[in-house]
């Protein structure tokens, strides 16, 4: 839990330079959950955005839905709502165009596992908006509290992408499939986001850029 606060600590300081210079309402994007019901206390992605409520920054919270497990829409959604944060729900795909429209100001993410140089292996959908957070400006950070990171990973090529049932892409309800009967589907769980396109980590000890060099300066003792 002291993890977790101490990365809000660090990443409000994202979301107070934001609203110095826009002189408005904060739009922050999400991507699944990574909040207190899936990393306990304050969460990790969620941490800044809650500091921030709670010292009365205004914000807004773009949830993205998360299929096909809809983690965005059903915890990140229902989290945000206890906690009196402004937050609309879109679907995965609405993400980059959002940012097209220069409507999102800071994309936050999670992290399952980060790679030494900075690679972040996230929910299925992370590297389709880091792409588009490029594409467009948009400055996109990942909450990483240090147990994530693997320091026996060189890069994100080595992490294993878990595939899931088919069953949850295409629901259990047989009188109202989503598909075809018979449909093959790959469910890949996790995606890897290459740390050229992030802007940066959020660790507890500070935010560095995505990188060797990044994680060894707030890491020395996992300095090679």
């Amino acid at each position: 839990m002291d993890t977790n606060r101490a990365i809000g600590d660090h990443g409000l300081r994202l979301i107070e330079s934001l609203a110095g210079k826009l002189r408005r309402t904060v739009q922050i994007m999400t991507h699944c959950n990574a909040g207190a019901l899936a990393t306990l206390g304050w969460g990790t992605a969620t941490a800044p955005i809650y500091r921030a409520h709670d010292l009365g920054i205004p914000m807004h919270v773009w949830v993205s839905e998360t299929r096909p497990r809809l983690q965005g829409a059903k915890l990140t959604a229902w989290e945000l709502r206890e906690r009196g944060v402004p937050h609309t729900l879109i679907v995965d795909a609405a993400g980059a165009s959002l940012m097209q429209q220069r409507r999102v100001d800071l994309v936050l993410v999670g992290a399952d596992r980060v790679a030494v140089n900075g690679d972040v292996c996230n929910k299925i959908g992370t590297y389709e908006k880091a792409l588009a957070a490029s594409d467009n400006g948009v400055p996109m950070y990942a909450a990483v509290p240090s147990p994530t990171i693997d320091w026996t990973v060189a890069d994100g090529s080595s992490i294993p992408i878990e595939e899931r049932a088919a069953s949850e892409v295409l629901g259990d309800d047989e009188s109202n499939p989503s598909a075809p009967c018979g449909t093959a589907v790959m469910n890949q769980a996790f995606d890897v986001t290459p740390a050229r396109l992030l802007t940066g980590l959020i660790t507890e000890r500070g935010i560095c850029a995505a990188s060797a060099s990044g994680l060894a300066a707030l890491f020395p003792e996992h300095r090679r």
